[in-house]
Formats: structure tokens, sequence, C-alpha cells
């Protein structure tokens, strides 16, 4: 092989090398469709960090039970979310969108260059990974959006990073973005964010929940410290917010399976609210950075449906920070954070 043809884009006399960031989230089906629908929560399900369920016993309930029924189930909650000027589901929108706002934040900056990725699904990170490489990125910083850690989450996130670098026989350097679950600037974002959605409404809310994504509860046992981080995220609110711990109480939400996940439930304590004469609750989520089918159908609809069937009347889900300019600042202040010493 001529050496002219083994070299990357970064050993070109004329080229600096690049720094890469890669905003890596969940993930989102490439439609709605069963078998769309299966290649996604096959992925998803798949993945050891997510189930650590036996793999033998997990295969046959994975292949032979969910897979025959939950594809149609999860489909049709997603019809009922998704981005149909674009087609696709509005986690991917928003993600993207973040992306191009951070990019266009640090345009300044020459050397830089920012994309985005889903852990399942597409984009996938390798692919993104790879792409970052051949622009010219010898050093990429990875940052899992996801404010509270979690093994299924931000760390699975690092493992297909690092199994993507184990295709590459030159490996551009890597930092893993760590959590900001009590960073101030998050702390003000979502706090800031959530008085002014409150400003917005002709009622005001009785009770305020703060609702973060489940884990089974063996997790926090096994020594995950997302249950804590989740904790003191919601304290720092509440101390912000000046609120008593029954004005603005912590909860979790989407558990699946039979297991028991962390506690309180979200859906049964809205239930709960609502007969004992609760009749104006507003839910946030400050574990999300985009607003997605957890937060859009889980607690906008479903969660606004018991709300309303035993005994509430108004009801608010309190949007993500999304691609908003409080938003785009937490996200701006992890990456520069993060970027010390590189740029």
């Amino acid at each position: 092989m001529k050496i002219e043809q083994a070299r990357r884009p970064s050993d070109h006399p004329a080229t600096s090398p690049k720094i890469g960031v890669l905003l890596v989230n969940l993930g989102t089906p490439d439609a709605t469709d069963y078998w769309s629908m299966r290649r996604y929560l096959k992925e998803f399900l798949s993945d050891r960090r997510v189930i650590e369920a036996p793999r033998a016993l997990w295969w046959f309930v994975l292949n032979v039970i969910i897979l025959s029924k939950r594809p149609q189930a999860k489909g049709k909650d997603y019809d009922k979310i998704w981005n149909r000027e674009r087609n696709e589901g509005p986690l991917k929108t928003i993600t993207r969108a973040q992306s191009e706002k951070l990019a266009s934040s640090m345009s300044g900056m020459n050397n830089l260059i920012v994309d985005w990725a889903m852990r399942y699904g597409n984009p996938s990170i390798a692919s993104r990974l790879k792409h970052l490489q051949e622009q010219g990125c010898d050093r990429i910083l990875a940052v899992p959006l996801y404010p509270q850690y979690a093994a299924a989450t931000t760390a699975t996130v690092a493992d297909k990073v690092f199994d993507a670098l184990k295709e590459m026989r030159w490996q551009p350097a890597i930092r893993i973005a760590p959590p900001w679950h009590d960073d101030p600037v998050y702390i003000e974002a979502v706090t800031a964010s959530l008085q002014a959605e409150i400003a917005k409404l002709p009622w005001k809310p009785d009770v305020i929940l703060s609702s973060f994504h489940g884990v089974p509860l063996e997790y926090l046992l096994k020594g995950d410290p997302y249950y804590c981080q989740c904790v003191k995220s919601a304290r720092l609110m509440r101390e912000r917010l000046g609120m008593t711990d029954q004005q603005f109480a912590l909860t979790f939400q989407s558990r699946f399976g039979k297991d028991e996940w962390l506690q309180p439930y979200t859906d049964k304590t809205v239930e709960a609210l609502a007969k004992s004469g609760v009749k104006n609750l507003a839910i946030v989520t400050p574990g999300f950075v985009a607003d997605c089918l957890e937060t859009i159908e889980e607690i906008g609809m479903e969660n606004a449906d018991i709300f309303r069937e035993h005994g509430g009347e108004n009801f608010t889900a309190v949007p993500c920070l999304n691609d908003s300019d409080a938003g785009m600042k937490v996200i701006r202040h992890v990456v520069m954070r993060e970027l010390s010493g590189w740029v």
C-alpha cells in the first residue's frame, strides 16, 4: 500500500487534528411498524446492563414472549407522539437540534466537530465515531445525555463506544462525560424552566412530582449510584424552589416486569394523590434532557388520564429542557467543562 493511501485526513500537512464531541441519547425506533419496533426492542432489551437476568432464561422470555406482543403495543404508543413531518421519533428530532445548536454556539472553535448518535437504533455510536475519525478527530468527547449516572444508561454508552474502538487500528483518545446531577448550572436550569412553565398556568399546582426513570431495586442494592443521584437532584431542586417534601415529591416511572423497582412509583402516587383530594398536579422530569415516549406519552397522556380518572382536575407535564436556551446552556457547560485541557 502506498504511503499516501494510508493517510487519514488528520495526517495531511495542511490539516490540524480535530476534536470531536458526540452527544448520545437512548434511542428510538426507525418506524412504528411491528418489525421496526421489534428490531429496536430486541437491541434494547438484549443489553446485559439493561436486563441483568440469566441469559438463557431471558433469551426465552424476550424472544418467545415479549417480542411476540410488545412491538405492537409500543408501536401504538410511539405512533401517538411520532414526528410525522420528519417521520421520526421526537427524541431523534430534539437530539439532532441539540447537536446543531451546540455546533453553532461553538463555531468559533475551528478544530471542533459536533455530532450525535443513539445508543439503540440509528444513527449508531460506531457509525458516528467512524465519521468523526474520518473528519480528522484524534480526540473525542462522548457525552451520554443523562444527568444522573446509571449502569443501564451512562455505562452502556461507554460500553458501545469502546466496542467501536476495538475495531479501530488507530484509536482516537476518548473521554466519557460524567453525570451532572448536582451541577449548579443544571439545577438552576431545570428549576427556572419549571417555574416559568408553572407561571403560564391559569391554576396553581397543589403538588409537583419530580419523576425519574426507574430501575430495578436490585441495581441499587448492587451498588448503582442512580437512586442517590436522583434523590440529590430532587433535593437541590426542592431547596432552590423553597418547597417541602409534600409540595415537591420524588417518584420513579416506567417500571417493566414483575420485579420490585425504585419507589415510590409515579403512577401509583398520581392515583393516590387524586384519591386524597389533590385537584391540581404538575409533573416535571429532570432526568430526561429531551422529551420522548416516557415524558410525552407516559407522563403527559397515561398519568394525566390516571389523575383525572381518580378525581383530579388540572394536570400538566412540564416539558424537558430540550434544545431551549436553558437546555443548551447546560449541555454547552458540560461539554466545555469536560473539554478542559483539549481546548
